[in-house]
């Protein structure tokens, strides 16, 4: 859905109406949570995943503009990897062995997918700006993730999810101003593209938060790369992308890690 309506739109005002719209769904909430007595930590980590998340969102979002939603989907399995790294030394979250074959798998099984491109699987995808910008937006809102973490053990599941609806939406305000980008107005056709859109990202990021809590940030992220599936059917559906066997091979072989990594967490 958001490759539908970033199409023919700027990236960071779709974004931003995303955003928006669940910040101004969440204020009734706040009525239930004095958020005056929470510790100067949550609020600096809440701000920096903040602009973390609106500025990788941006860049996926672009991306999708420019490139084939079954191609790049694959690439969020990556974000494991960055969080796992990140992870071992903010949060002392070690791997087990089964944790590590299953990440090999969701790279190895990616390899697959960026075969069925003409540049292969190679150094020479980055210079694609589709690619390149969606391994920009992995590695920040991986990096996010693990911050994201921090602040939901220092607060809840749903203040958590308050902060970042709220500190998305003013980050990308402000990189509406930084880039000067044209005002894009939100077409009457796409207030219900929207409304999907942001009770997909609502749902999303409330189950992300919970797991995040109960599980470490690397294996949660390879939990979220059985989306892959979702992106596939529907990039060759939709968007009549090409390259199905090879592609729907490499799903399969990264579904496989992330059953490993659930399984044998």
């Amino acid at each position: 859905m958001k490759k539908k309506v970033s199409i023919n739109g700027s990236s960071l005002y779709t974004s931003f109406y995303s955003y928006l719209i669940m910040s101004l769904f969440c204020i009734p909430f706040t009525l239930k949570y004095d958020l005056t007595i929470l510790p100067f930590d949550f609020w600096k980590y809440a701000l920096i995943a903040g602009l973390l998340c609106a500025t990788g969102r941006a860049c996926m979002i672009k991306a999708l503009q420019l490139g084939e939603l079954s191609v790049l989907g694959p690439i969020n399995s990556y974000k494991s990897v960055v969080s796992l790294i990140i992870g071992i030394f903010w949060l002392s979250e070690i791997p087990g062995t089964f944790g590590l074959i299953g990440m090999f798998l969701i790279i190895w099984g990616s390899r697959y997918i960026f075969d069925t491109t003409k540049e292969g699987f190679s150094l020479k995808l980055f210079k694609r700006k589709d690619i390149l910008l969606r391994f920009v937006a992995l590695i920040l809102t991986g990096i996010e993730a693990v911050i994201l973490k921090k602040v939901i053990l220092l607060s809840n599941v749903t203040i958590s999810f308050m902060l970042w609806a709220w500190t998305g939406a003013f980050f990308t305000f402000i990189l509406i101003l930084i880039t000067r980008k044209e005002y894009t107005p939100i077409k009457k056709d796409q207030f219900h593209q929207y409304i999907i859109i942001c009770l997909g990202l609502t749902i999303m990021q409330l189950s992300t938060n919970y797991v995040f809590q109960n599980m470490k940030v690397g294996y949660a992220l390879a939990l979220f790369q059985l989306s892959t599936i979702v992106n596939l059917l529907f990039g060759i559906k939709f968007f009549n992308e090409k390259g199905l066997w090879k592609k729907l091979l490499g799903t399969v072989i990264m579904t496989i890690g992330s059953v490993i990594i659930i399984l044998f967490p």
